[in-house]
């Protein structure tokens, strides 16, 4: 909105010429997503609170977490307004990429207020039935694939992915592309929410994934860059770091309230928007492979759940102490938070690694 209103003013106002720069707008979108969620987050929790919207303690899980029990959930809802808030404000509003990954956004944020609405406020158990979930996950993956594949401007990009590591290397799925699409954003949504269990683990690794992939979406937007690269450029994805600016806001005002002791937990309504958002992303500027490195940590966390359901069911028998992998650590002893900073520190690690891989093709 600042863009269209303000950079045409430029002419009369130099100093409004700032607007022009993605760079200034994705960090005036980080500030305003993190005092939005300063501003906006006591009132939202108290707000949860008077509603009863209270996180219930699975029993089996550590004794360590039973005093959490009450503690408010669906702060999701927080982080949802100070992404899509400042991305409406800051971003170029003509851009299909934005409005894409907005989709994402809203999508899946929508699917978990449902499914944590259903869990606490009217007692069902788990929330919307795994089947549902997963049909929604599938349908936004299917529509934003068809809109990559079919779309006129996407016509050079269609069926195509980049692979990290080598040059001028890419692999072509051709139509099958479509369902390449919903297999990443499925995943990248599930596998975040998977990895939601600690204070501010989830957001904090979301934090640092936001970063990478901002940084990424800004130089393959860029024709200078790109071209010095070698890397594929794609017009018009710069404008996706203004969103990873927003998203990273967010998180670092979301953390401010979720840190240990949390006050608030996200809930499916931030876990599955934000993971859904990542992939989006990876989507949008070719760099689905990426997420294997980026969102490692979030990778681990859904495997050792696979293997644990998988051994405990052929086996009899648990490969972890408990699933996922942030609880194994937490039974072996670890401190809550020192799980939650070690694991920060990793994904601090997989970002700059992925950043690099630009360079490294």
């Amino acid at each position: 909105m600042f863009y269209h209103l303000l950079y045409p003013l430029h002419e009369y106002v130099s100093v409004l010429n700032v607007f022009r720069y993605i760079t200034f707008r994705a960090a005036y979108a980080a500030v305003t997503a993190l005092l939005l969620s300063l501003i906006l987050g006591p009132k939202l929790i108290r707000w949860l609170q008077t509603i009863r919207m209270r996180q219930t303690i699975r029993e089996d899980g550590p004794g360590t977490h039973l005093a959490k029990e009450g503690t408010p959930t669906m702060g999701g809802v927080l982080i949802l307004l100070a992404v899509v808030i400042p991305t409406l404000l800051w971003a170029d509003l003509t851009n299909r990429f934005v409005w894409i990954v907005l989709l994402s956004t809203v999508w899946l944020g929508l699917l978990g207020f449902l499914d944590d609405y259903l869990r606490i406020a009217k007692k069902h158990p788990k929330g919307v039935r795994g089947r549902y979930k997963l049909a929604a996950q599938m349908s936004l993956g299917l529509l934003i694939g068809l809109i990559l594949y079919f779309h006129p401007s996407q016509q050079e990009m269609a069926g195509w992915t980049n692979v990290p590591f080598l040059k001028n290397v890419i692999l072509y799925f051709g139509p099958f592309y479509v369902l390449f699409v919903v297999l990443v954003v499925t995943g990248s949504s599930n596998a975040v929410n998977l990895s939601d269990g600690l204070d501010g683990l989830a957001i904090g690794m979301v934090a640092f994934a936001a970063l990478a992939f901002g940084v990424i979406s800004y130089v393959t937007g860029h024709v200078k860059f790109a071209e010095y690269l070698n890397i594929y450029y794609i017009e018009g994805s710069g404008e996706l770091s203004v969103y990873c600016g927003a998203v990273m806001g967010a998180a670092m005002g979301f953390l401010w309230f979720n840190c240990h002791p949390a006050d608030v937990f996200m809930g499916d309504t931030g876990a599955l928007s934000l993971g859904g958002a990542l992939g989006t992303i990876a989507v949008l500027i070719k760099r689905e492979l990426l997420l294997v490195i980026v969102g490692g940590l979030f990778v681990v966390e859904a495997l050792s759940v696979m293997i644990q359901v998988f051994s405990f069911k052929m086996r009899g028998r648990r490969v972890f102490k408990m699933a996922p992998l942030h609880h194994h650590f937490e039974l072996s002893g670890w401190p809550e938070s020192r799980v939650v900073v070690r694991f920060w520190i990793v994904a601090a690690l997989l970002a700059v690694i992925t950043i690099t891989t630009l360079k490294l093709q």
